[in-house]
C-alpha cells in the first residue's frame, strides 16, 4: 500500500514537473524578449505567439510549407487572433512582426526612415553581406543607380530584346527535339544564359552549368534555419556559396587582367562594377563585386524561369485564356511590316492581354513570399507597436491570396485585371519602395518573349500533371515539370 502510494506521489510530482517545464519553455521567448520592453510597449504589441525557445514558430512554418497547404501557417494566426493584419511571432531566430494587409505592407516597404533591411542570418551569409541584402541605405542607392541601368529602362530592353528572342527560339526548337525534359530546369538554364550575357558577356557552357548547379543548392538554404551541420540545407548552401565565390573570384581576376592589357573591349555589368567610384574616389573591392554579382545572377534567372514555367502551365490548363493570348500574338505578327525581323519593344508594349496573364501568374505564384525589414525605432502601425530592433516580415503571399482583394484568389483568371488597378500595397510581386526589384522590367520582357513564341508555335504536354507542388524555396512541381514540348504541327504521341 505504501509502495503504491509512493509511486502515485512520484508520478504526480513528475507530472507537475513536466507541466512546469512545458510552461517555462512555452514562455521562454516571452521572458527573453517581451519582458525587456516597457509596460506601454508590451501592452501595444500585436497579437500573436512567440512559440518555443530558439525555434519559435519555425516548425509550424516549415511544416505548412512542406505540406500541400502552405497558407495554413498564416491561417492559424488569423483563426486564433482575428484578421488584424499584423501579428507577433518568432521567425528565423528573431522576435518578429508579420504584416499581411496592403497598407501596413506599403508603409513598411516605403518608409526608409523607420525600416531597414532585416534579412535572416542564412540569407545574409549566403547572398552576401556586401550585396543589397546587407548594405546601408546610402550605399544601396548609389549601387542601385549603377546596376539598374543595364537591366531596366527603354535603352536596356531594346538592347537585349534581340538576344533574348534568338535564345528563346533556339531553346524551344532544341527542346522539341529532346523528347522528355524537365521544363523548369531547361527554363532556368535559358534565363541564366540571358543574365550571364548581360552581366558578364559570357556564354561559356562549362562556367554556366557549374554556376547554375551551385545556385540550385544555394537557394535551398536561403530560407532555411541557419544550422551549419551536415545534412541541413544551410550547411550544403554554405558549401555552394564557397564554390560560387571561387568561380567569381577567378572571373574578376581574369577581367582585371584583360582590362590592364587592354584586350577587352566589351562593356557589361562587370566592367561597370570594376570602374565605379564613390565621391572619394574609392572603388569596389573584390568582395563587394562578387556579392553583387552573386545576388544579381541569382535573382535574375530564378524568378523569370519559375514564373515562365507557371504561366505556360496555367495557359495550357486553361484553353480559353490560351486561345485569347495566342490571338493577340497572331494579331501582332500580322500587323508587322514585311521587312521587320523579330519582336520590337513597341510590340511588347502592345501585348495587353499577355501582360495580364503575367501579372496573374505573379500574383498567384508569389515567387518571393516574404521580404524582411527591421524597425530602426519603435513604430506604430494600425494601433500596434513594432519595437525597435524587431524584424518585420512583409508577407506578400497572404496579400496576393486575400479573397477580399482578389475574389476566388486561388483561381488563375487573367480577366480579373480587366480595368482593375490594384491599390498601393495590394500587388507586390517585385516589392515596393526604394528597394523595388531592379530587374522587374527585364523579367517581364523575358517571360513575354518566351510566351509569344511558345503560343504561336508549341504546346506543353506534362507527363505528371497531377504531381504535387513543393513550396520551398519557391513553388514548383516536385518533378520540375517533366514534360514534352511539341510543335503545334506535331500530333500527340
Amino acid at each position: 500500500m505504501e509502495f503504491a502510494s509512493s509511486v502515485s506521489s512520484a508520478s504526480f510530482l513528475i507530472l507537475v514537473a513536466l507541466m512546469a517545464l512545458a510552461w517555462l519553455l512555452k514562455h521562454a521567448n516571452w521572458y527573453l524578449y517581451e519582458t525587456q520592453l516597457d509596460e506601454e510597449q508590451r501592452r501595444s504589441l500585436p497579437p500573436g505567439d512567440l512559440g518555443w525557445p530558439f525555434i519559435g514558430n519555425m516548425w509550424s512554418f516549415l511544416r505548412a510549407f512542406k505540406s500541400s497547404d502552405p497558407d495554413s501557417f498564416m491561417s492559424s494566426f488569423i483563426n486564433r487572433f482575428g484578421r488584424t493584419g499584423i501579428y507577433k511571432a518568432f521567425m528565423f531566430g528573431s522576435p518578429s512582426v508579420i504584416v499581411t494587409m496592403p497598407e501596413p505592407c506599403r508603409r513598411v516597404l516605403t518608409d526608409d526612415e523607420k525600416f531597414e533591411p532585416g534579412w535572416p542570418v542564412a540569407t545574409e551569409e549566403l547572398i552576401g553581406k556586401k550585396s543589397f541584402v546587407g548594405i546601408s541605405y546610402e550605399e544601396h542607392k548609389r549601387l542601385r543607380r549603377l546596376t539598374a541601368a543595364p537591366v531596366n529602362g527603354h535603352e536596356a530592353l531594346s538592347l537585349y530584346i534581340g538576344y533574348i528572342e534568338e535564345n528563346v527560339i533556339s531553346a524551344l526548337d532544341k527542346w522539341s527535339k529532346m523528347g522528355q525534359i524537365e521544363f523548369l530546369t531547361q527554363l532556368r538554364k535559358l534565363t541564366f544564359r540571358i543574365i550571364m550575357h548581360i552581366f558578364l558577356s559570357s556564354e561559356s557552357e562549362p562556367v554556366m552549368e557549374a554556376l547554375e548547379r551551385e545556385y540550385t543548392t544555394l537557394n535551398h538554404g536561403v530560407r532555411a534555419m541557419a544550422i551549419n551541420l551536415p545534412g541541413f540545407a544551410y550547411h550544403k548552401a554554405l558549401k555552394a556559396r564557397k564554390k560560387l565565390v571561387a568561380i567569381f573570384q577567378s572571373i574578376v581576376e581574369e577581367r582585371r587582367n584583360q582590362k590592364e592589357t587592354k584586350v577587352y573591349a566589351k562593356k557589361d555589368m562587370m566592367d561597370a562594377l570594376l570602374e565605379v567610384e564613390d565621391k572619394n574616389g574609392r572603388k569596389l573591392n573584390d568582395e563587394e563585386i562578387i556579392d553583387m554579382l552573386l545576388m544579381y545572377l541569382n535573382a535574375g534567372h530564378e524568378s523569370s524561369g519559375h514564373v515562365t514555367m507557371w504561366a505556360t502551365i496555367f495557359l495550357q490548363e486553361n484553353q480559353e485564356f490560351l486561345q485569347k493570348a495566342k490571338e493577340e500574338q497572331e494579331e501582332i505578327v500580322k500587323k508587322r511590316p514585311p521587312a521587320q525581323k523579330g519582336l520590337t519593344l513597341k510590340e511588347f508594349r502592345q501585348m495587353e492581354y499577355l501582360s495580364k496573364v503575367i501579372d496573374e501568374t505573379l500574383r498567384l505564384i508569389t515567387f518571393s513570399l516574404v521580404v524582411f525589414r527591421k524597425a530602426k525605432s519603435d513604430v506604430r502601425i494600425n494601433g500596434y507597436t513594432i519595437p525597435q530592433g524587431w524584424k518585420v516580415l512583409v508577407w506578400f503571399r497572404t496579400v496576393h491570396l486575400d479573397p477580399e482583394i482578389y475574389p476566388n484568389p486561388k483561381k488563375f483568371d487573367p480577366s480579373r485585371w480587366d480595368g482593375y488597378t490594384p491599390k498601393a500595397g495590394s500587388f507586390l510581386p517585385f516589392g515596393a519602395g526604394s528597394r523595388l526589384c531592379p530587374g522587374n522590367d527585364l523579367a517581364k520582357l523575358e517571360i513575354a518573349i518566351f510566351l509569344h513564341h511558345f503560343l504561336l508555335n508549341y504546346r506543353l504536354e506534362r507527363l505528371n500533371p497531377e504531381c504535387a507542388t513543393r513550396y520551398l524555396p519557391h513553388a514548383r512541381p516536385i518533378d520540375n515539370c517533366l514534360a514534352r514540348v511539341r510543335p503545334l504541327s506535331s500530333p500527340s504521341a
